[in-house]
This record gives structure tokens, C-alpha cells and sequence, in this order.
């Protein structure tokens, strides 16, 4: 399919895909906020960061711009956690991979200082905390949570040592208020929240993907209002029928994607805009 999409339309990459290069990635406001607040509080002081926002408002995109932001703009030590609905000992495990620190269920208490002593003496040599970013984090397990915390600080709680960002959906903001997790809750020195974007941003997130996938004229204008139009502010849902429409048009041949397209592929009553959950 990529040669194929390459061959029809010049294409870099599919522009429609959750796996374009972070450069294709729309850094609207609260993106570039994450970012600020990230490098400028969380990188210097330590704790703890949280991206909320419902399926498809685009916290993992957040997540990915922002570790390329602290790579590229102050050289961090960023780690992402990949199996965050994991026990207390594969995330030990999954840690000491990441930061060169052998560990063992047995020996989880010498994991757990040599853990500590490895971030204190990055910040030594850096004046740079690590930061650990999470994924789905409305699937972490609370006692894997509160491990966490008691990892982050040392020095009786007076000494963060490891900044962590945290993204999920609201069953995330809800776990925070168990009382289990009410520590960590108080911890959070940044918090981002990702609601339904405005027409003019997903416009401009739509046509910032084209553009960086070398496809820029590929969609109508037409078209692009009708996809801003029915994506009712979600980024996930106006990719999807981007990406819909772009497998049909590359099976028909079609030179370009337009709003006749849409009708084909999705009906007349689809192309109707919605307000406040109804068609007109």
C-alpha cells in the first residue's frame, strides 16, 4: 500500500496514519504548553505531569512531541513505559532495562536504591532530571502507582529525583482521587487536559499533515470542511476518515480526494454536519 500511495500520489507517508514521523505531528496550544511546562518546571523541579483527554483527543501525540521537544531542546533522558497495565515486577523489570539497572524479584529492594542512585547521579551530571513518560495510564496498576511515587523523591520526600508524565482518559483523573492515590494526586505539578478542538485547529492539523506528507493540494477544500465539519472536534475520528477515503480513492484511482468521495464512501446523510450531537 505505501508504494502504491507513493506511485498515485507522491505521497511520503500516509498522512491519515497514527504512525507519520512526529514532524507531521499538529503542535496546537496545549501541546506547546505540555512542552513548556514540561522542560521549564518538571525537567528542573521534578514530580509528576498529567495529560488527560477522551479516546482519540490525542494525548499519545502529545506524549510523542514532547519527548522529541526535551530530546531536541534540552538534550533529557527520556524513557517510555511501555506495558503500563503491568505487575509491580515487570515494571521493575521494564524500568531497570530502560536505565541499565539489573533487577530481580528477589532483590526488588536493591533494584529500587540502585534505581535511585542511577537518576541522583544523572542529575549530578546533567542538573537534568529523567523523565518517564506512561501511556494509557488509566491502566496502571494502583500499587504500581504508588511504588512509583515512593520511587520519584528521596531525602524524607524533599528531593525529587525522576519527573514523570502521566496520560489517560478520566477513569485516570479518577483513580488520582482514590484514597490510595490521593499522595500521588497532590504531586501533580503540571496537568494538561485535551477537550474537542476547535474548527480552525483540526483544519490546521489536517492540512499540517498533508503538507508534511507532500500532499498538499491531495484534499478539496470542500472536503477538508466536511471532515472538520463531521469529526465533531476528535482528531482520531477525522483521521479515520481521512485514511477511509484515501484507501478507497487509491483502489479506484482517483486523482484526488473530494467531497463526492465522502459521499460515496459514507452516504448523503453522513455529509450533514452535526450540532451538539444532531444533524442539521
Amino acid at each position: 500500500m505505501k508504494r502504491m500511495l507513493q506511485t498515485l500520489y507522491g505521497l511520503k507517508w500516509d498522512p491519515f496514519s497514527q504512525d507519520v514521523p512526529v514532524e507531521a505531528l499538529h503542535r496546537h496550544a496545549l501541546a506547546e504548553l505540555l512542552c513548556w511546562r514540561t522542560e521549564h518546571v518538571l525537567l528542573e523541579e521534578g514530580g509528576f505531569a498529567a495529560v488527560l483527554g477522551e479516546p482519540g483527543s490525542g494525548k499519545s501525540a502529545s506524549l510523542r512531541m514532547l519527548a522529541q521537544h526535551l530530546v531536541r531542546t534540552a538534550n533529557a533522558r527520556v524513557v517510555t513505559l511501555e506495558h503500563a497495565s503491568g505487575s509491580v515486577s515487570s515494571f521493575y523489570r521494564e524500568l531497570g532495562e530502560h536505565f541499565g539497572v539489573k533487577l530481580t524479584p528477589r532483590n526488588r529492594w536493591g533494584g529500587f536504591k540502585a534505581l535511585r542512585e542511577s537518576w541522583a547521579e544523572h542529575i549530578e551530571s546533567t542538573l537534568l532530571r529523567p523523565v518517564l513518560l506512561v501511556d494509557e495510564a488509566q491502566q496502571m496498576n494502583p500499587a504500581v502507582l504508588t511504588e512509583l511515587r515512593i520511587l520519584t523523591s528521596t531525602r524524607l520526600d524533599s528531593r525529587v529525583i525522576l519527573s514523570v508524565v502521566l496520560a489517560g482518559d478520566r477513569r485516570l483523573e479518577e483513580k488520582l482521587r482514590q484514597e490510595e492515590l490521593a499522595p500521588l494526586g497532590s504531586r501533580l505539578r503540571v496537568r494538561v487536559e485535551l477537550g474537542p478542538l476547535e474548527a480552525e485547529d483540526l483544519l490546521a492539523l489536517l492540512e499540517h499533515r498533508l503538507e508534511s506528507a507532500g500532499a498538499k493540494v491531495l484534499v478539496t477544500p470542500g472536503l477538508k470542511t466536511t471532515l472538520v465539519e463531521r469529526s465533531v472536534g476528535n482528531p482520531r475520528v477525522l483521521l479515520g476518515m481521512g485514511q477511509d477515503l484515501l484507501m478507497v480513492a487509491a483502489h479506484k484511482e482517483r486523482k484526488q480526494l473530494d467531497e463526492k468521495l465522502f459521499l460515496e464512501v459514507f452516504g448523503a446523510d453522513a455529509a450533514q454536519p452535526r450540532r451538539n450531537g444532531r444533524r442539521r
